[in-house]
């Protein structure tokens, strides 16, 4: 099956450069390019891509305000694409709130090809994007700056066992699914079940926002 991307970006060079490294892959079609977010909106509701790689920081309308027109569309909309954020800086607060908005990771600009072309891949299959290394520093430090929402996110964590709130901390930490299996002595398809388990009953897209609600629900703070 290929994987249909768009690339939103306000550097030509940049939009090139992706697109000819993504399109000599036989499971990726780039269906197109926009320089700008208002122009990315448009061109995914034309094209319905399964992908788009969203620069953050873009005139007219920034990556951010595009990912969440992408992702709590209007009624009548039905398509959503999985967003993909494309950053300079690995610690930045629009990263944080288009992660909030449904983002399903970000990636460094000036990460290896190989990177670009394993991220389209993992996203387009329905997981998300995050470095277990820069988890913890990006959430943490932007959790830090607000403190956990009162009443409801928390109300929904009574929603799970107690084994699926320990893999829900082990994730907002940053560990992999690998690392939460050494951890609790398990298998790691069991681990994978509990994820998808708290995701459903949190009525949450991915992992992602799992890490994002373990913070702002207070389950884990920054620090720990």
């Amino acid at each position: 099956m290929t994987t249909r991307v768009i690339i939103v970006d306000d550097q030509a060079m940049v939009r090139a450069g992706f697109a000819a490294l993504l399109a000599a892959q036989s499971d990726i079609d780039v269906v197109g390019e926009a320089p700008d977010g208002a122009q990315g909106v448009e061109l995914s509701r034309r094209t319905r891509p399964d992908v788009v790689l969203m620069d953050v920081r873009m005139p007219e309308m920034d990556g951010l305000e595009a990912a969440r027109r992408l992702l709590s569309p209007p009624p009548g909309v039905a398509h959503r694409p999985r967003v993909l954020m494309l950053t300079t800086f690995d610690i930045d607060d629009y990263v944080y709130e288009a992660l909030r908005a449904g983002a399903s990771g970000f990636l460094l600009k000036d990460a290896p090809p190989a990177d670009l072309i394993a991220a389209v891949r993992v996203v387009a299959s329905g997981d998300a994007l995050l470095a277990p290394s820069v988890t913890r520093r990006l959430i943490a430090d932007f959790a830090r700056q607000r403190p956990a929402a009162p009443g409801r996110p928390a109300l929904r964590l009574k929603a799970l066992t107690e084994r699926e709130t320990e893999v829900l901390t082990l994730v907002a930490r940053g560990q992999s699914n690998a690392e939460i299996a050494e951890t609790l002595v398990v298998a790691e398809q069991t681990v994978k079940t509990h994820v998808s388990r708290v995701l459903t009953k949190l009525d949450l897209r991915d992992r992602a926002q799992a890490v994002v609600f373990a913070y702002e629900s207070g389950l884990v703070t920054a620090g720990e």
